[in-house]
């Protein structure tokens, strides 16, 4: 490995972005890994006027952005180009026929699904104002007959993959296997994912939809923390409950943490950009009222490309495949992620709601299942459990489950379990820190960096390994 990198041990400088604002290959790349950008050899993507579309890159890894030879349809269904073929490997370097930064900027920000929000929008705007208009007055079996009708077909949607999609994570392992093969590297340093060698992040959210959940808490506290368990509880502001300061005191007392759950929960956050102006602003003043890091929206509505108006450190609205949401799409990826300031830790498991009411599982074989992927991927697991539906003693005994199944993971799978905000300091941290070659070894630099550690990224077969130095 030393000798393959002679030459290009030269100072580590961190990416950033070009004079017009874009990335290249280069520095998407070291952004993800926190890898030396000057042991990777990309070139500037060819230049592209061709329509915006789906493409693979490799088999059964997706792409939605141009490609530099040809249109690219605007569904993913069917035949599709396979930019791989077309991956050029010149004297100083390679040559996409893509913009890297585009395509991943593209399924993070779930840019590729807005055919979905527009398809009928004024149609389906009149649906959910309806509904939410409805919603106190129906019972649960009612929604969920309603609910069933709008997910129906869901099984059939090709992409993003079901029960998990890692299209995002898959690209950049693609692309760092291109640069490994086209210098003849054996493997590429980089900063581990997570902290102090953990292999896995796991994380319990909790948001709080009603009156009942919000008298649950201290039930549902003493449940996580019987596990060893502490999570974030997010706080509907408005209209639905009140929201005194004694209740968010006996959350955080407790080494719990709060966050804003959207304003007043009624489905109209997204709905038109000038009324999002004047909620977000209310939301940020919340904000700093329970002193809340993170933000997650109501039912999971959202819009990337609005999100520079918000005054969080991170968000939790962006599920990783979101076949069985009000609103379709998916981040496709099972790391946290910057949306311009704010770290995105997506949702990367199944809703309870979701679990219970649409599915009508009470076990947690999916939940394991999700997992298990995730783990395997060393990713972050996300769970959302609303403290309104495990009031009875069926949901409350599978939550436990999944709790138990949890605390064995991390015994046994050195699994990370901190609070969310913990999860988006430290990711914060790491996008900061470098990586130095001193006396024969890499080492991590930069605040924090005592936690840090490097890992190794190699091609096996054709798929790409981690490993962690000594």
């Amino acid at each position: 490995m030393a000798k393959k990198l002679e030459g290009r041990l030269g100072p580590y400088k961190t990416a950033s972005a070009t004079g017009d604002g874009v990335k290249t290959a280069n520095q998407v790349l070291a952004d993800y890994y926190r890898c030396p950008p000057n042991l990777l050899q990309f070139l500037p993507a060819a230049q592209s006027v061709k329509r915006r579309g789906f493409f693979l890159l490799g088999q059964n890894t997706f792409c939605y952005g141009r490609l530099s030879h040809t249109d690219a349809p605007g569904n993913p269904e069917g035949k599709l180009d396979d930019a791989l073929e077309h991956v050029k490997v010149e004297a100083p370097g390679i040559r996409l026929p893509f913009d890297a930064n585009e395509i991943i900027e593209n399924l993070r920000r779930e840019r590729y699904s807005s055919h979905f929000r527009e398809e009928g929008s004024v149609f389906n705007a009149i649906l959910r104002k309806l509904y939410y208009m409805l919603r106190p007055f129906a019972s649960v079996s009612v929604r969920r007959h309603f609910q069933k009708i709008h997910l129906r077909n869901w099984d059939t949607v090709r992409f993003p993959a079901w029960p998990v999609d890692f299209t995002v994570d898959r690209i950049h392992q693609k692309l760092l296997a291109l640069t490994l093969w086209a210098q003849g590297l054996e493997k590429m340093p980089f900063i581990w994912f997570w902290p102090n060698n953990f292999r896995c992040c796991a994380i319990m959210t909790h948001d709080v939809e009603e009156l009942a959940g919000r008298d649950f808490s201290p039930q549902l506290m003493d449940l996580d923390e019987s596990f060893g368990f502490h999570s974030s509880f997010q706080i509907v502001p408005e209209n639905r409950y009140p929201v005194p300061k004694s209740y968010l005191n006996s959350i955080v007392s407790r080494g719990f943490e709060v966050n804003v759950h959207d304003l007043k929960h009624d489905g109209r956050l997204f709905a038109d950009h000038e009324e999002f102006l004047r909620r977000a602003n209310r939301i940020n003043n919340y904000a700093k009222e329970y002193g809340a890091q993170g933000f997650r929206s109501g039912i999971l509505y959202r819009n990337a490309d609005w999100y520079d108006v918000f005054e969080f450190s991170y968000d939790m609205s962006i599920p990783n495949v979101a076949h069985l949401d009000p609103q379709h799409g998916g981040c496709c990826t099972v790391m946290p992620y910057f949306i311009g300031k704010i770290v995105e830790l997506p949702l990367t498991c199944t809703q309870d709601y979701t679990l219970f009411n649409i599915l009508g599982d009470y076990s947690i074989e999916l939940w394991k299942k999700q997992i298990a992927c995730v783990q395997a991927n060393h990713g972050l697991i996300s769970v959302i459990v609303h403290p309104d539906y495990i009031l009875e003693p069926k949901p409350q005994s599978t939550y436990k489950a999944l709790l138990n199944h949890l605390a064995e993971l991390r015994v046994h799978g050195n699994i990370w379990t901190p609070l969310p905000r913990e999860v988006a300091a430290w990711w914060r941290a790491r996008s900061k820190m470098n990586l130095t070659f001193e006396h024969g070894e890499w080492r991590v630099q930069g605040e924090g960096c005592e936690r840090a550690c490097v890992g190794y990224a190699s091609v096996a077969g054709k798929e790409v390994t981690y490993s962690l130095a000594r």
